[in-house]
């Protein structure tokens, strides 16, 4: 047996039987891995969590839409054109000061894809989904993430019937800031719960 199924066991059944069908038509000169590689890249890091940035972004912004957001965000997200499977059903979670929530899906890989991409690796994980529940601080804490000890840590549970997304505190120093550069500061991650949006540079807004 060749080296690339040693480690095949270390793959959920799912997984295993995705990089089978990779190897066999790799081989047959079918598909260029790196061309793989960088089509899952383009929909995991940027087309997808770009829609979701749109919508923080948005929310940042215009105190009617964040309020909308809270009310219902499957509509709100889809007024914005992002919707399809994997995103029907939507709530938003604000953090605070005094809360930080973190998303995850005990059961399998509940993800909505339409404002976040394709879901990480690690969202995947079981370490990830039982962790997160049993020891979100610490596993927060694993991501470079360490919140102070009055900060409240809440947790929630994708299901097929609601999946959800993080609104994180918008950074201080963006006061005027369009859309569209306040978007470049959130992140995937952010949006997951597992880090904070980025701190601006100082730099001006271009006029």
């Amino acid at each position: 047996m060749s080296h690339d199924h040693d480690h095949d066991n270390e793959l959920d059944p799912f997984a295993a039987r995705v990089r089978a069908l990779e190897t066999i038509l790799t081989r047959k000169g079918l598909i260029d891995p790196a061309a793989i590689d960088v089509i899952v890249d383009t929909y995991e890091t940027k087309i997808g969590p770009r829609n979701g940035a749109r919508v923080v972004a948005k929310a940042w912004s215009d105190p009617a839409y964040a309020d909308w957001l809270k009310r219902d965000a499957t509509a709100a997200i889809e007024s914005l054109s992002y919707t399809g499977r994997q995103g029907e059903h939507m709530q938003a979670v604000f953090n605070t000061e005094e809360t930080h929530n973190l998303v995850v899906c005990t059961l399998c890989s509940c993800y909505p894809w339409s404002v976040l991409g394709l879901p990480p690796v690690w969202y995947k994980a079981p370490p990830y989904r039982s962790r997160a529940v049993i020891d979100p601080r610490g596993v927060l804490e694993e991501f470079g993430l360490t919140l102070p000890a009055a900060t409240r840590i809440r947790v929630w549970d994708s299901t097929a019937e609601l999946r959800y997304l993080v609104v994180p505190i918008r950074p201080a120093g963006t006061e005027g800031w369009s859309e569209e550069r306040l978007a470049e500061l959130v992140s995937r991650d952010a949006m997951i719960g597992t880090a904070l949006a980025q701190e601006p540079q100082q730099t001006r807004e271009p006029a």
